[in-house]
């Protein structure tokens, strides 16, 4: 465990923006490794949490420096559902290499964020590949989907957390938060201090500026024009793209709209086709930021899209954090971003544990598998949820079913 007087240490891979890292700071821990591929990334992160940055394609063979914590997010597009899914897609042995890296050098503690659907993606494989090296090397874990709002994150960002132990057992945050305004939402908690709502969150930012580069940065919106204003003066707060009339439909959204379900969960509760544009609700915390929010929310009240600004706000980034890059650029850095609060929650708890004693166990383990909290899966996940019961144990089940049912 962590020494008296000593500051503990962070390695953060696939970086990005550095979301992980500014709320690893800001718990105590030190950022001495940050490494990602893509120069937005690069610059953004050093431009505000520190040069210790490296531009760099991350292998399991990487130089990593010995650290306290090893924490990470694969990039998620190969198994998000915000776009096409492809299993085969390269991004996704990033999970193994993330994964390895951690078996080799043995970090006291590791963390591990990820998009929902890394959880069915291939039929649970890259569950596995996440876990069977971490286990194997001696990590006792805690494997769990969350939503961020539960966590006083403005926005209901449903993820899959991973928080691993090298021969003990870690903690695993409980909510802070009630929240509503999604399906399940209610399902984490609900006698907590209420989840801040959208207009609870920008209420502190002025009105957006019409140019570059904003007051604060990046806080520019132009007014719409033509068939996007049309949609907007006729979306009501809650309403999305379905609700107005056909002509009205992006062709992207018509070519989509009757898409087949692939993971066996019937279309009438899956809500069928993507939302496309939607005007969200001033009273309820945001729909996830995304790199596409720019596009596809309008504000709750003004006939205009959010601006990146108040994306990176709902992100709870502070609003002197400069990103770099295009205008798309920055919007794809603040959507793929840890929120800075919900990393901070974690890393809080995390460094807790490595202050005090703790018993050594021999021996990797699972100590729980949730990924859902409702009381039914579709079968996509229920098959992943038998395959690592199968691989890692009755004990799983046992723990799984306790931690849905208690």
């Amino acid at each position: 465990m962590v020494s008296s007087g000593e500051t503990p240490t962070l390695v953060d891979l696939f970086c990005g923006a550095g979301g992980l890292s500014l709320g690893f700071q800001r718990a105590g821990f030190r950022p001495i490794r940050a490494i990602d591929n893509w120069k937005p990334a690069i610059y953004t992160y050093q431009a505000n949490i520190g040069g210790h940055v490296m531009e760099e394609n991350i292998t399991e063979f990487s130089e990593i420096p010995k650290s306290t914590v090893i924490a990470g997010g694969p990039p998620c597009q190969g198994f998000s559902s915000a776009g096409k899914r492809r299993d085969d897609d390269e991004r996704n042995s990033l999970v193994t290499v993330f994964a390895r890296i951690v078996a080799r050098k043995k970090p006291q503690a590791f963390v591990f964020e990820n998009v929902e659907g890394f959880l069915t993606g291939a039929d649970g494989r890259f569950v596995l590949d996440l876990l069977a090296p971490v286990l194997e090397a001696g990590y006792r874990v805690h494997l769990r989907k969350i939503n961020a709002a539960n966590y006083g994150v403005p926005q209901h960002r449903k993820r899959v957390v991973a928080i691993g132990g090298l021969g003990w057992d870690p903690s695993f945050p409980q909510p802070t938060h009630s929240a509503h305004g999604a399906p399940g939402a209610h399902l984490a908690a609900k006698l907590l201090t209420p989840t801040p709502c959208l207009a609870e969150s920008l209420a502190d930012l002025p009105p957006p500026s019409d140019c570059e580069p904003g007051t604060p940065p990046d806080h520019v919106s132009k007014p719409l024009e033509g068939l996007d204003l049309a949609r907007a003066e006729l979306l009501q707060p809650g309403q999305r793209m379905r609700d107005l009339p056909e002509k009205l439909w992006h062709d992207s959204y018509r070519r989509r709209a009757f898409r087949r379900v692939m993971d066996g969960m019937p279309t009438e509760r899956r809500g069928g086709a993507p939302s496309g544009v939607r005007r969200l609700r001033a009273d309820e915390p945001s729909k996830s930021i995304t790199g596409g929010s720019l596009r596809d929310f309008l504000h709750p009240s003004e006939h205009r899209p959010l601006t990146n600004r108040e994306c990176a706000h709902l992100q709870t980034f502070p609003d002197d954090f400069v990103f770099f890059g295009s205008k798309a650029d920055r919007a794809q850095l603040i959507g793929n971003a840890v929120p800075p609060l919900l990393a901070r929650i974690i890393a809080e708890l995390l460094l807790s544990d490595l202050n005090a004693p703790q018993e050594i166990k021999s021996g990797g383990a699972l100590l729980t598998f949730v990924p859902t909290l409702s009381s039914g899966m579709s079968p996509a996940l229920e098959s992943v949820a038998s395959r690592v019961r199968r691989r890692f144990g009755v004990g799983v089940q046992k723990e799984l079913q306790r931690a849905l049912w208690d």
